[in-house]
């Protein structure tokens, strides 16, 4: 069976909202629905949080799709905690259904994936944010991340750099632990925490920073910031990878000729190819 293509801000969802109450024993917030591409997500009547997410069976691998519950085991990062957890198949397509019940967040997103505006972050915003990723690297799993639901092989970051790069070494030397969809969206203010963990497991040095800094792009201070914090990693040879891979994503051929990120994108690749080839 072919899974269609769903965008969960147009779907009808009552009827999911509706199961999820029933399993967890909880009344989600109708009214105000936090709808996104494949999840949704809604507050309940015991000061919790419910995300829910549609997944094709084909993107799930051995993972599971439980990167929030599984995500509790990890120490010393500023995240919701974890509280509990249902997932069904569909009845009519091959698709998993997923949701999560976690702590409220401590504060509002920072803003969309990618910012247009400087968020104006606190100096204990970003030494939280360095905490949180050095102890998130300096752990262990056997999850390997899979950003945009995509299994990160040494294979896809090859054909993903070299389809805007062509001809750069991309063998990947050190793989750690990532959250992989670490961007604006993902992460609140004035207190940093992280969420939305369903695509964490093993990635390349600097992927989180490399994510961060492309969604950064249209305000250059706050993508220099994002390097200058986190230059140990994106000033190591698979940090200079994952730059590439990050911005090869925003140049390649779908590349939207309006996107405010593209020359400074460009630039920096540039700048890290000559690097990489130099040695």
């Amino acid at each position: 069976m072919t899974l269609r293509s769903v965008d969960l801000r147009k779907e009808p969802v009552e009827a999911v909202l509706d199961r999820v109450e029933r399993s967890l024993g909880v009344r989600l917030d109708h009214e105000l629905v936090v709808r996104k591409r494949r999840s949704v997500g809604a507050s309940t009547d015991r000061g919790t949080w419910v995300r829910i997410e549609r997944r094709g069976l084909d993107r799930i691998g051995v993972q599971g799709g439980d990167g929030t519950a599984s995500a509790e085991a990890l120490l010393g990062i500023a995240k919701p905690t974890w509280l509990a957890g249902v997932a069904w198949r569909d009845e009519a397509e091959p698709v998993m259904w997923r949701a999560d019940e976690t702590e409220l967040l401590p504060g509002a997103p920072v803003g969309s994936a990618m910012v247009t505006e400087d968020p104006r972050l606190t100096e204990e915003w970003w030494a939280a944010m360095n905490a949180s990723l050095d102890a998130l690297a300096a752990q262990h799993t056997n999850r390997i991340a899979t950003p945009d639901t995509e299994t990160l092989t040494q294979e896809l970051i090859r054909k993903t750099i070299h389809s805007v790069f062509p001809g750069v070494d991309t063998a990947v030397v050190e793989w750690r632990p990532a959250h992989a969809d670490f961007n604006w969206a993902n992460v609140t203010a004035p207190a940093f925490c992280v969420f939305d963990w369903e695509d964490w497991g093993m990635a390349p040095r600097g992927l989180d920073a490399a994510n961060l800094w492309g969604a950064s792009l249209a305000v250059p201070a706050l993508a220099d910031r994002v390097r200058s914090e986190r230059r140990d990693d994106l000033e190591s040879r698979d940090g200079k990878l994952m730059t590439l891979f990050v911005a090869a994503k925003a140049l390649g051929p779908h590349a939207d000729p309006d996107d405010p990120r593209l020359g400074a994108a460009r630039e920096t690749a540039q700048r890290v190819v000559r690097e990489l080839q130099a040695g």
